[in-house]
C-alpha cells in the first residue's frame, strides 16, 4: 500500500470516527449542570454491589470490558517488546558496570524502597473501600523495584528482579483477570465480567465480591509487566553500549 493511499484510509476512517464522536457529545448534559445521569446510575450501581470506592465499580464491572482491552494492550505491549528487543546473533551481552553512588543516596532508596511496596499492597487491598487499585499498585510497585537501580546500580537491580518468574505472573495475571469473568455465567443473567460474588458489607475489608480479586490480577499483571518492560529496554541499552565499544 502506497503513502497515498495509507493517507487517504487514515483520512477517511478519521472522518468518520470524528463524525461519531461529534454526535456522540451532543447527548451529553452540560458541564458543571445539575443532571449526572451516568454518575447517578453508576454511584447506585456501586452501592448496590457493597463498593465503597465507584471509580473500582465502575472499572471492573460496569466498564469490566475496557479493563479488559487495557490488560491485552499491556499483555500485547509486553510481547512486542519481548519479540523486537530479543537479543540478535551479533549482540553480546556485557556484565554491568559497578557504580559508585553516595551513601547517603544508597541510604535514601534502602528505606524508601520497603516503604513504597508497602504502600503498592496497601492500595491494591483497599482499592475496593478508597482511591487506588490493582494499575496504580502495579505501577508503584514496578518504580519501587526499580529503586534498586538509582540507589544501587544495575547488578542490585537484578539480583532482585526475576525476569523470568515475572514474565509468568504478567501473563497469569492478564489470564486470571480474563478468567475470572467467567465466574458471572454462574450468576442467573449469565453475564460475562459480572460482579457475581456475595457483595460483603459496605465499607468492611470483605466487601465489593470479585472487585478484590480483579484488584489482585491487574496488579500483578501491570507490576510485572512494567518491570519486564524496562528490563527488555535497559538490557538492550547494555547491548548497544557493548556493540559499540567492541566497534570502537
Amino acid at each position: 500500500m502506497s503513502r497515498r493511499v495509507r493517507t487517504w484510509v487514515f483520512l477517511a476512517a478519521a472522518a468518520v470516527l470524528g463524525v461519531a464522536f461529534a454526535a456522540a457529545c451532543t447527548g451529553l448534559p452540560d458541564f458543571g449542570g445539575e443532571r449526572h445521569p451516568y454518575g447517578d446510575r453508576a454511584a447506585a450501581a456501586a452501592l448496590r454491589q457493597q463498593i465503597a470506592n465507584a471509580v473500582a465499580s465502575v472499572t471492573f464491572d460496569q466498564r469490566g470490558f475496557d479493563t479488559l482491552g487495557e490488560e491485552l494492550m499491556l499483555f500485547g505491549a509486553v510481547l512486542g517488546t519481548i519479540v523486537l528487543l530479543r537479543r540478535a546473533p551479533d549482540e553480546r551481552r556485557v556484565r554491568p558496570p559497578r557504580v559508585r553512588v553516595l551513601p547517603s543516596t544508597r541510604a535514601y532508596g534502602t528505606v524508601l524502597l520497603p516503604v513504597v511496596l508497602l504502600t503498592a499492597a496497601y492500595l491494591v487491598a483497599h482499592g475496593h473501600l478508597t482511591p487506588g487499585g490493582g494499575f496504580q499498585a502495579g505501577v508503584i510497585a514496578a518504580s519501587g523495584v526499580h529503586l534498586a537501580y538509582l540507589a544501587a546500580d544495575y547488578r542490585v537491580l537484578e539480583r532482585i528482579r526475576p525476569t523470568a518468574a515475572l514474565d509468568v505472573t504478567h501473563a497469569a495475571g492478564a489470564a486470571a483477570y480474563a478468567a475470572l469473568g467467567f465466574a458471572g455465567f454462574a450468576a442467573a443473567a449469565g453475564t460475562y465480567l459480572r460482579n457475581a460474588a456475595p457483595h460483603g458489607t459496605l465499607r468492611e475489608l470483605a466487601s465489593g465480591g470479585l472487585v478484590p480479586a480483579f484488584n489482585t490480577a491487574v496488579f500483578a499483571a501491570v507490576g510485572a509487566g512494567v518491570v519486564v518492560l524496562l528490563a527488555h529496554f535497559l538490557d538492550q541499552a547494555l547491548e548497544i553500549e557493548s556493540a559499540e565499544e567492541r566497534s570502537g
